[in-house]
């Protein structure tokens, strides 16, 4: 790849590597310019007269001048010949400059006829003469404009090379900033992508037919024009382009979607048939536009009026990709994560022939990817990377990659010489829900509340049937929240049932009903809970079809994400009266989940009374450590207390005021971890 490998220090610059080799692009050709302007300037400066252009006398006034003696006796008479040894002029000072207009020098033209004797002359009047050869240069017109002309030559120079860059700037606006990428640094190839397979064969499908299309074209079958990466952000779709073009023996150019747009209107156009131009000179070759969604877009979707570049844009790519004069051999690869808002036109086979999905990845991809970023770093034995792969359900490839690199960094806080496992849990703990903060100072009462919250929720995932295996609960701020109920599902899940759901939203109102059991009272800890609740209840009639009284019918159009430009001014496809009865049904299936959350924490009561005073003594208790309490009524393993080794702390530690339940991922229905308050 043609990017700078700064871990090479022999690719590195001279001021990388600290030497004192000088810069290359100082400009020393202009410095010495300003030196050898200022130098004759001053050189002008003192070559010329004080008292500026001295009058000129005839010969006789000169004579009776002396006669007078109004000459300056002391001052001496310069003779200056002008070159040519017929003429010369002598210069002297009046006595008394007041009387000539203040003017205190003089110069009479001498003619030849005199110079023989004049030296004798002066001599015998008393006056010291010497002759001064040369001509008075630098009291001519020329040396007085020279000072300026120098200094608008050294103003040339000096900025020579930011006028050709500017004008070479003024006049490339319409050309393409595809980078073309060799291959000789930082090449990296399929062995390097883990995690999407079916991704993967596809685009090695391109590359073999770019290597040998004779393979694919002797049964009629012709290249693609268009491949479209789709899928979240952070699971590998630039890498995956990247692997294409170490991999391809064909030039690979490389640009942004935000590359084409421009404050001029018509730039973006000129610089896609600028990039298809320089593509075609290249055929074959692959040109990849990552973010295209930035010039994609539907048209007829802006919200003001004037001229649209972006459409302007999008147009010439159509154009390009597949018009009247369109050629083989330049294919396209694009990547986005929001193939909803780019226009039908673009999307149809002759422009984009194939759409590849790059999903999260499964427990195996997940394997994958940690052992690949794993090369990197230095593995404890006995660290299962099966494990970690198994605990971290709906991680994307750049999550994954940020455990390892936090697993890395907590490792070297401690001191240790390898990753162990205990480093590896707390990274994918700090990623998904951020990091602790024992520096949170809460109150007694405060702590106290958080604690049940938080117990609620543990207690009813271990009653209810349909819910995932209780991870962990802490009482500890971690990220945004101030306390956490964490389960992870023992598979990776691409479906809900209605049950599972149910028995969730049970779970959900678990924080509120303890605090209403035991302190008669609520607080507004239960916020999160609270819209993470009415949103599965309103997916599940207005989506999901999950309701007896609405039926299995979809009330709106539902986009997972908002397109203001599509979206705006969308009236509702339902009634007034069907969007009562769906409020009502929302309110239906929330008020039975706290129902049934209120009577199995009030028959389990002891129980709860148990995890919470477990939370308040240790405030993190993991799975097996809850279940021993519900089952004991006390802990066969309990964790160490938090400050000591076994040891009682002198100070309760800092405690959250609310606390908050994460869900699971569900990546098919769109349900994500709630967000802590």
């Amino acid at each position: 790849m043609a990017q700078f490998d700064s871990r090479n220090p022999k690719e590195r610059s001279p001021r990388d590597r600290g030497g004192n080799t000088p810069d290359p692009n100082f400009n020393w050709r202009g410095i010495l310019m300003i030196m050898a302007a200022i130098a004759l300037v001053g050189f002008a400066i003192i070559g010329r007269t004080p008292y500026g252009t001295p009058e000129t006398l005839t010969w006789d006034k000169f004579q009776a001048l002396m006669e007078s003696n109004q000459i300056k006796k002391a001052t001496p008479l310069e003779i200056l010949d002008e070159g040519d040894k017929t003429t010369q002029w002598l210069i002297g000072e009046y006595a008394d400059p007041a009387a000539h207009k203040g003017n205190p020098q003089f110069r009479v033209e001498v003619s030849s006829k005199f110079q023989a004797n004049l030296m004798s002359d002066l001599e015998a009047a008393g006056y010291k003469s010497y002759p001064k050869s040369g001509s008075n240069f630098l009291n001519s017109p020329l040396m007085a404009f020279l000072p300026v002309l120098l200094i608008l030559v050294m103003i040339y120079f000096f900025f020579r090379q930011q006028i050709r860059m500017a004008g070479k700037g003024a006049m490339s606006f319409g050309k393409s900033k595809a980078r073309m990428l060799s291959q000789e640094k930082n090449r990296i190839t399929f062995k390097d992508v883990a995690g999407v397979e079916e991704a993967k064969d596809e685009v090695e499908e391109l590359v073999e037919f770019l290597k040998d299309p004779k393979r694919f074209q002797k049964l009629g079958g012709r290249i693609p024009k268009g491949v479209l990466l789709v899928g979240p952000p952070g699971t590998g779709k630039t890498l995956l382009a990247r692997a294409i073009a170490g991999e391809a023996d064909v030039p690979f150019f490389s640009i942004s979607g935000s590359d084409f747009v421009e404050m001029f209107v018509g730039v973006g156009a000129s610089r896609v048939r600028d990039m298809f131009e320089q593509g075609k000179k290249n055929a074959p070759c692959i040109i990849f536009i990552d973010e295209i969604d930035a010039v994609g877009r539907h048209r007829g979707t802006g919200l003001g009026g004037g001229h649209d570049e972006r459409e302007q844009t999008l147009n010439a790519l159509l154009v390009e990709m597949d018009g009247f004069d369109t050629q083989e051999g330049v294919i396209i690869i694009a990547a986005t994560n929001r193939p909803d808002v780019l226009d039908p036109a673009l999307l149809r086979p002759g422009r984009f022939d194939r759409q590849i999905t790059v999903n999260l990845p499964d427990v195996k991809g997940r394997e994958q990817i940690l052992k690949v970023h794993a090369k990197r770093v230095k593995i404890a034995e006995g660290v299962d990377l099966a494990v970690i792969a198994r605990g971290t359900p709906g991680y994307s490839g750049a999550e994954l990659a940020n455990v390892i690199n936090e697993a890395a960094l907590m490792a070297a806080r401690r001191g240790l010489k390898a990753i162990t496992m205990k480093e590896f849990e707390e990274a994918r703990d700090k990623v998904r829900w951020g990091r602790e903060r024992r520096s949170l100072a809460m109150s007694a009462k405060e702590k106290e509340n958080t604690a049940y919250h938080e117990a609620g929720h543990a207690l009813l995932c271990e009653l209810v049937d349909n819910m995932d295996p209780l991870h962990k609960v802490t009482i500890i701020p971690r990220g945004p929240a101030l306390g956490l109920t964490m389960y992870l599902p023992e598979s990776d899940q691409y479906t809900n049932r209605k049950l599972e759901l149910l028995d969730h939203l049970v779970v959900i109102m678990g924080g509120r009903v303890a605090e209403e059991l035991v302190f008669k009272d609520v607080t507004n800890g239960a916020s999160s809970d609270i819209r993470h609740a009415t949103n599965i209840a309103r997916k599940m009639v207005c989506e999901w079809g999950m309701s007896e009284r609405m039926g299995m019918v979809e009330y709106g159009a539902h986009e997972e994400h908002v397109f203001l430009g599509r979206d705006f001014g969308k009236n509702r496809d339902y009634s007034e009266a069907t969007a009562l009865e769906i409020d009502r049904e929302v309110r239906s299936i929330c008020d039975g989940a706290y129902t049934r959350a209120t009577g199995l924490l009030s028959s389990n009561r002891d129980k709860l009374e148990a995890i919470a005073k477990a939370l308040l003594e240790f405030e993190t208790l993991d799975g097996a450590q809850i279940r021993d309490i519900i089952q004991y009524g006390q802990m066969k393993n309990p964790p160490p207390l938090p400050g000591t080794e076994n040891k009682p702390r002198t100070e309760p530690p800092p405690v959250p005021q609310e606390g908050t339940i994460v869900a699971p991922d569900y990546p098919a229905d769109g349900l994500a971890d709630a967000s802590p308050q």
